[in-house]
């Protein structure tokens, strides 16, 4: 790698407890890997004088000038208060991959969209077949493509020349486990090296 690329690093982590703790330890290992961490939008705010959806906003169009300043993205994709990915960071990814900068994707749990939907979300009911389309009991269309999460996300990462690491975590902390992290930047740094 000629330059420093810089990662932007996504994740419902922002939402830890000690989310400043796990950002800087994460921006620490996409330092030792050669890469240049992307820092807390909210680092640089003030919410003195705004409303709270005024502050929303601010955080919101700075995490994507945060974006526009990065070469790529490390994202966080494992399911968080539900059987999907945080839809802020689905959000991160696609605008990312709108931009045409690679997609670097994990998530900590190694069952697929399709399980996590079938078991946890319908609590295993019985599905119909309908005209050759699954449904579930509510009659919403079940989709089985064998992703580790929604076929839009998958499909960024995969078409982007990055990745999508889907492995069941080791320990008790599922969403903090850096693995899989460590893994999506062993291979941007590998997409990076070979250009």
């Amino acid at each position: 790698m000629s330059a420093r690329k810089k990662v932007y690093i996504a994740g419902p982590d922002v939402f830890f407890e000690n989310a400043s703790e796990v950002m800087r330890k994460k921006g620490e290992i996409v330092q030792e890997y050669g890469f240049a961490p992307s820092t807390l939008a909210e680092d640089d705010l003030s919410p003195d004088g705004l409303t709270a959806f005024q502050f929303g906003i601010a955080i919101g169009l700075a995490n994507e000038r945060k974006m526009d300043e990065a070469d790529f993205i490390i994202a966080n994709l494992t399911p968080f208060r539900g059987i999907s990915a945080d839809v802020g960071t689905a959000f991160e990814v696609g605008y990312m991959r709108a931009q045409g900068k690679p997609v670097f994707a994990y998530s900590n749990s190694g069952r697929d969209y399709y399980t996590r939907l079938t078991a946890d979300y319908y609590g295993g009911k019985p599905l119909s077949n309908v005209d050759g389309v699954t449904r579930g009991p509510d009659g919403l269309m079940v989709e089985n493509h064998g992703m580790a999460d929604n076929l839009m996300l998958d499909t960024a990462a995969a078409e982007s020349g990055g990745c999508f690491v889907a492995e069941e975590a080791r320990g008790e902390d599922v969403l903090g486990d850096l693995a899989a992290f460590r893994k999506c930047l062993e291979r941007a740094r590998s997409f990076y090296s070979g250009r």
